[in-house]
């Protein structure tokens, strides 16, 4: 504590024009005030750099020192990375806790859409109130509910005859993916206004976060638009009724776009400067960024065909691989006038599609791996890109399997799953690869120093 003092009104004196001969040399660290009259910005972290290095050796405590860099750092990196999160370490790591809870409740969000879409759920409730109600309680209330259901015109093509219990099953589906979704909504709201209030939550997080949670309110609403069109009378009576492709595909595309959204927001809170230890691995990094870059889009590209071909009912048609059938390309791919609704509505050119699609993705990533197994990249980096290249082996693996068993729900739920890890994993690599800022861009070293 007195050479704490001694040496603050050292500096204190200093900076009130006192010559730099009075400092003491304290074993050389003189060197130390004169950057601090430099920079008087800087005069705390080195004062604390400078007591640590002073203290006797029983009396050190190394950590000061690791902090004193990262502060100082710290405080110039905020200025260029211009953080999303005040408060400190603590506000940056609940805000980042909170981020990544979310889109794991979203990934599990499609994942329980995938199972009632699979289970033919989706169209047991016939009506929708935004702050939704609660399921029958009484024997005469799951009546009331079943004879809705019969008006529908899947109960009268696909589901007639179907007894209570089988309608609850499929009701009770229905109901938690509508419930879970609502759930998402509280559990996002809650702590987003006490991040606000606590003022944990910076103008340029808020507005990413407001759009993230404006996308999820409206989420409920595409739903509904979605339903909607399963609970009118088909085309014709030949025709099985089920949810219009286009709007089952926007449902899924906005989930997938909410889950990126607040994924990349959630690492961008918890991990502000990417893994960069070297100009080298830096180099390294943006070669890659060029091509995970365009693989990525072509993984979402890959994903959003398969809500085609779920909507379309794709899957149960052409149960053969690799041929369609008997054939590689069958006869009736362009049948449908104007031909640009063969790529969204016909059976067959909706699967060709994505299978084209499947097998341009994973030879994408191959060629990803193969190209980057020669540069010099930080090993976080190569771990993604095998991670990545190991997924979509197995995502052509499941989509495969599913294909020829006609798509059993465990499978076809794995399969869905599938797609959003892949994203997962792609979205991981392109955040880690990003450049990093300027000041520590400047404070790398050429090439990682080994001992």
């Amino acid at each position: 504590m007195f050479r704490r003092l001694v040496l603050s009104s050292i500096v204190k004196k200093t900076n009130n024009g006192v010559s730099n001969k009075v400092l003491p040399n304290f074993g050389g660290r003189t060197t130390v005030f004169k950057d601090v009259i430099d920079h008087p910005s800087r005069s705390r972290s080195f004062f604390y750099a400078f007591i640590t290095k002073t203290l006797p050796t029983g009396h050190r405590r190394p950590f000061i020192w690791n902090i004193s860099r990262s502060v100082s750092v710290g405080k110039e990196s905020k200025e260029g990375l211009k953080q999303l999160v005040a408060g400190g370490p603590r506000a940056q790591k609940m805000v980042g806790i909170w981020l990544v809870g979310s889109a794991a409740w979203v990934f599990s969000m499609v994942v329980l859409g995938g199972v009632t879409r699979l289970t033919r759920s989706g169209l047991s409730m016939t009506n929708w109130k935004f702050t939704g109600s609660l399921p029958p309680l009484s024997d005469e209330e799951w009546l009331e509910e079943f004879e809705k259901y019969k008006q529908s015109p899947e109960y009268k093509q696909v589901n007639k005859g179907m007894s209570l219990e089988d309608f609850k099953f499929i009701y009770w589906m229905e109901y938690a993916h509508r419930m879970w979704g609502r759930a998402l909504g509280i559990m996002f709201a809650l702590p987003f206004s006490y991040f606000l209030r606590k003022r944990y939550i910076t103008l340029r997080l808020g507005l990413r976060l407001s759009a993230l949670f404006a996308l999820g309110a409206g989420q409920g609403l595409i739903g509904w638009w979605m339903v909607r069109s399963g609970l009118e009378e088909p085309a014709s009576e030949y025709t099985q009724p089920r949810v219009s492709p286009y709007r089952l595909a926007a449902h899924l595309t906005s989930a997938f776009v909410i889950y990126s959204g607040l994924l990349w927001t959630a690492l961008s809170v918890m991990m502000p400067e990417p893994p960069a230890e070297s100009v080298t691995w830096v180099q390294g990094a943006a070669k890659v960024k060029r091509l995970a870059l365009p693989v990525t889009i072509i993984v979402g590209i890959t994903a959003i065909s398969g809500a085609f071909v779920a909507g379309n009912d794709a899957g149960q048609a052409y149960n053969t691989f690799p041929k369609m059938g008997d054939v590689w390309i069958p006869d009736d791919v362009f049948d449908m006038k104007p031909l640009i609704r063969n790529f969204f509505e016909n059976t067959s050119t909706v699967q060709l599609d994505h299978r084209i699609l499947a097998i341009t993705t994973l030879m994408s990533v191959g060629v990803l791996w193969c190209s980057t197994r020669k540069l010099d990249i930080h090993p976080a980096v190569r771990t993604l890109i095998g991670s990545t290249i190991g997924m979509a082996t197995l995502q052509v693996t499941l989509g495969i399997s599913t294909l020829l068993s006609y798509v059993p729900v465990s499978l076809g739920t794995a399969h869905q799953a599938g797609a959003l890890t892949l994203l997962t994993l792609m979205i991981l690599l392109n955040h880690t690869v990003r450049r990093p800022s300027a000041v520590l861009l400047k404070s790398l070293p050429q090439v990682v120093k080994t001992a």
